[in-house]
Parts: C-alpha cells; structure tokens; sequence
C-alpha cells in the first residue's frame, strides 16, 4: 500500500452495503490493516479501479484521473 498515492482508505467503498453492515468510515482512516481485513471479508467494498504504473498507484476515481496517469 506504500505505492498507493491516495489515502488507504479510500480503497473502501463507503456505498450502501458499507452502511448496511454498520460499518464506521472513521475505522479505516490511516488503517491498512482494517482496511485488508474488511477487503477480504466484503470483496465488493473494493474501490475500483485500481491502476498500478511502475511503482506508483491510483485509484481511477473519478474517470480523469485515470488519463493523467496513464499519460
């Protein structure tokens, strides 16, 4: 997750089904591991796309940024 640029937890979904399972955004905040733990748990609270060029990552939200990265 050193790669990533944007913050760790916005890599979960905060969507309808995060609420549904009661779930606290305040948890994953500078929290990998309650991040991994809830992703693995609830596959579909994976924030995608996920772009890896090199040594860097992103997530692709919103569409633009995917541009800007990839050029």
């Amino acid at each position: 997750m050193e790669a990533l640029e944007d913050p760790v937890e916005d890599l979960v979904r905060k969507d309808s089904k995060f609420k549904k399972l009661e779930l606290n955004p305040d948890d994953y905040v500078d929290n990998p591991k309650a991040v991994v733990d809830i992703l693995v748990k609830h596959k579909q609270l994976l924030q995608r796309p996920v772009l890896i060029k090199g040594k860097k990552a992103i997530i692709g939200r919103p569409k633009a940024r995917i541009y800007d990265f990839l050029s």
